[in-house]
């Protein structure tokens, strides 16, 4: 496992470096190995199957590639409800188009190690954020319908099945992402959610 940080999170972190020069997107991959959990995809469509295939958390995407641009691999994040944090690492200088464009963070190359370790640690916390309210919500469901129905009624519907799946997942990632989260789990137990 990754782990040189100091804070013990930015390793649990899984980044994906996109660029179409191999030896561009090896570079930074090399820079991060101690750092993250860093994998690298040399083109836009391969980065879009490495997303559907695993958890990302962070994509470091180049702007100018041949076959797909960043652009449109942001657009195809964007439409297919990507939760991750999408980092423009580019040579590109910004113009007015970035206001229309969906990511995160906008970084011009060359950029060093400690400055690119900083960020991903930045949007590790932004998305842990993230994912732990979208975590209460469904959780609060879940918890309600607990309390309000029988074990059979629960254990005979799928969508009872789904939202606690989904409430296991969106818990591991979080406990993955952030360094002490379970002072706030235990807080959110804690609330009854019958008769309040």
């Amino acid at each position: 496992m990754p782990g040189e940080d100091t804070d013990g999170d930015i390793a649990d972190v899984r980044v994906l470096v996109v660029d179409d020069e191999k030896e561009v997107a090896d570079a930074y991959a090399l820079r991060l190995r101690n750092v993250c959990d860093v994998r690298a995809a040399y083109g836009g469509r391969e980065a879009l199957e490495t997303v559907e295939e695993e958890t990302i958390d962070v994509i470091l995407l180049d702007r100018r590639m041949p076959e797909m641009s960043g652009d449109e691999v942001l657009e195809e994040l964007d439409e297919r409800g990507f939760d991750g944090r999408v980092i423009m690492l580019t040579a590109i200088d910004p113009g007015f188009d970035v206001l229309d464009l969906p990511f995160d963070d906008y970084l011009r190359k060359p950029v060093e190690r400690e400055g690119l370790a900083a960020t991903i640690d930045h949007h590790r916390t932004v998305l842990a954020y993230e994912l732990l309210g979208e975590y209460f919500s469904v959780e609060s469901k879940r918890a309600v319908l607990a309390a309000e129905l029988s074990t059979e009624e629960r254990q005979s519907s799928d969508r009872y099945g789904e939202i606690e799946a989904t409430v296991e997942a969106l818990e591991s990632r979080v406990r993955r992402l952030l360094s002490d989260p379970i002072e706030m789990f235990e807080s959110f137990d804690e609330i009854g959610r019958e008769g309040l």
